[in-house]
């Protein structure tokens, strides 16, 4: 994606600029991100994802009683009931034209870029004023949404509600979002969206892991790295009787970071697990293995896939390979256009067209037929 490049997206801005100037900053309207804007997926399929188990939706009904899915047709509130709102998550990973929308996103890398909800309500529906501790882009679909934003200070919540409302939102702006305006707003920046009629709203949203729960991840990961070192037990022959029982003895202390130390020996075994973790696919992802037997012309990526890379490593749907040279140039470009010409996939080595034949094989990779 060329950055420099003034996009309507971003209502003039290049996305250099968007990142420089917004991005983590301050909210940013842009009327007709999108002209002409239509909704990619019709009221009908929406109800029906919702009605799919593995398709993570909730119903919110005001005031503001929570429901997970899945939700038959007939178990969703009727459409002249005002103040419902459904919310279906993930719809990228079900629809390759909206996983294609946010793909315009990619200016921000695909470590943070996290899914697309779309949030269909009745005349006012909502999920009350809140603030998410992540970044996103509310693109209006279809209909009208009421947005009112402020920098809350006061994050005190209604007691005895199912979401986290806040008790005391005190907006500075109000705008209303036709199909094609969007929204943007940082972490943590107050938000209340009301639905104006039937409408649709989509919310693009960014990963923002906590650093606690990231470490957790990563050392319970690194632990399994655990199993191909030495099952030494702790020994101390020459320990003396003491007479401060409780102390911890240093050679026990030693003896620990000694274990911690050879978890670590490879340097690149964190790069190698946070990889991983970051290109794990969602828990209620699938993928169906393709019986093909050779590879096709040309090839992109399965909406579903995750791919990313570091310096030394290629890693897909929470999976590592070492590369290196050409073959780590060709799997570099697949992660970052999500595909590769016919030219791109007759030059590449033997090993690197075996990867791609497996990738393929298992519904990781499909043939471009464009």
């Amino acid at each position: 994606m060329p950055i420099q490049h003034p996009l309507t997206l971003l209502g003039g801005l290049s996305p250099a600029e968007f990142m420089q100037r917004y991005w983590q900053r301050k909210p940013l309207l842009v009327r007709q991100a999108i002209p002409d804007f239509k909704p990619l997926v019709s009221r009908a399929s929406l109800f029906a994802m919702a009605a799919d188990s593995e398709v993570e939706s909730r119903l919110v009904v005001k005031p503001f009683k929570v429901q997970h899915g899945p939700f038959a047709r007939n178990k969703l509130p009727k459409l002249s009931q005002n103040d419902w709102t459904l919310l279906v998550q993930g719809v990228d990973l079900h629809d390759d034209k909206v996983a294609d929308l946010m793909h315009q996103f990619r200016f921000v890398p695909d470590a943070r870029l996290d899914d697309l909800m779309i949030s269909f309500a009745t005349e006012g529906g909502g999920v009350g004023p809140h603030f998410d501790s992540y970044d996103v882009f509310l693109l209006q679909a279809h209909g009208q949404r009421k947005w009112s934003i402020g920098k809350q200070k006061d994050l005190s919540l209604v007691e005895g509600v199912d979401l986290k409302v806040l008790a005391n939102f005190e907006p500075s702006h109000e705008y209303v979002l036709n199909p094609g305006d969007m929204l943007y707003l940082p972490p943590r920046y107050a938000h209340d969206g009301i639905a104006m009629g039937e409408c649709m709203t989509y919310s693009i949203g960014f990963r923002s892991p906590a650093q606690n729960d990231l470490a957790r991840e990563l050392l319970m990961r690194l632990s399994d790295e655990t199993e191909n070192l030495d099952a030494l037990l702790y020994q101390d022959p020459r320990q003396v009787a003491v007479d401060l029982p409780g102390l911890i003895p240093k050679a026990l202390q030693s003896f620990a970071q000694d274990a911690l130390d050879k978890a670590l020996k490879d340097p690149q075994a964190l790069a190698r697990v946070l990889g991983e973790f970051l290109t794990e696919p969602k828990a209620n992802v699938w993928f169906e293995n393709c019986n093909g037997l050779k590879l096709p012309k040309q090839l992109q990526l399965d909406r579903r896939s995750r791919m990313m890379y570091d310096g030394t490593h290629i890693f897909l749907n929470g999976e590592s390979w070492r590369a290196s040279g050409p073959d780590a140039r060709l799997m570099r470009c697949l992660a970052n256009q999500r595909a590769l010409t016919k030219a791109q996939i007759q030059g590449a080595s033997k090993d690197a067209k075996e990867l791609l034949l497996n990738w393929y094989l298992s519904g990781w990779l499909k043939a471009n037929e464009t």
